[in-house]
């Protein structure tokens, strides 16, 4: 691994995530070159191995110090490509963490993809082809949501699909500021927020507790 890339990943290292995960993380990003080329699981406009790097991995991997290492699972929406699914996957093999990763994606396409990078890298995760929208009674650790659906749609899903988790990670972009004053209009939210690694106009958003303020009830851990 040539020292550019070792400096690009160099963001990652305040957190939690050992040189070893580097060269899953260069295998993955092979595969997803590779398989790009065939059909577009990423935008081409990201599709350069720095782009991934910077854009997809160091961006997926910023939320592992947010993910509740004490769960049997942890579960992506919408997982698409893998980001954050496969990221978090990768770093928790590393840290010899035997938490499943639930990877949510309801593309046929997608979701082979992602089976095939589980079983390359040895990753303990789960692909389900659903609709995540379809089914109810979910119970989870961390739930995580990058590039899924709004923050309104997800924090619907969560409280109306999920009946026990422990928190909610959003990635939030540029308009992510207003898009979050707005959601407190209709939900009671206790909360942690992070500035993003790679972008100084994105933040993140660890939810502990979500209370909806029309209904006067809350689901927590």
């Amino acid at each position: 691994m040539d020292q550019e890339i070792l400096n690009l990943y160099s963001k990652l290292n305040d957190l939690n995530v050992s040189r070893e995960t580097f060269i899953d993380f260069e295998n993955y990003i092979s595969m997803i070159i590779e398989k790009n080329k065939k059909i577009n699981i990423i935008s081409h406009k990201t599709s350069s191995k720095k782009a991934i790097i910077d854009r997809h991995i160091i961006d997926s991997a910023q939320i592992i110090d947010f993910v509740n290492f004490n769960s049997n699972t942890t579960t992506d929406l919408g997982s698409g490509a893998g980001m954050p699914g496969i990221v978090v996957a990768i770093i928790l093999k590393n840290m010899k963490n035997n938490m499943n990763v639930h990877l949510y994606e309801k593309s046929y396409h997608k979701s082979r993809f992602l089976k095939e990078v589980s079983e390359k890298l040895n990753l303990n995760t789960k692909v389900f082809q659903k609709n995540i929208f379809e089914i109810k009674n979910l119970e989870t650790g961390t739930v995580m949501s990058r590039a899924f659906k709004p923050m309104p749609v997800v924090l619907d899903l969560v409280y109306e699909n999920f009946s026990k988790y422990k928190n909610l990670i959003f990635f939030m972009g540029k308009s992510g500021k207003k898009i979050f004053e707005k959601s407190k209009n209709d939900w009671d939210l206790e909360y942690i927020e992070k500035k993003s690694l790679t972008n100084e106009d994105s933040f993140l958003l660890n939810i502990k507790k979500i209370i909806k303020k029309n209904k006067k009830r809350y689901k927590e851990n």
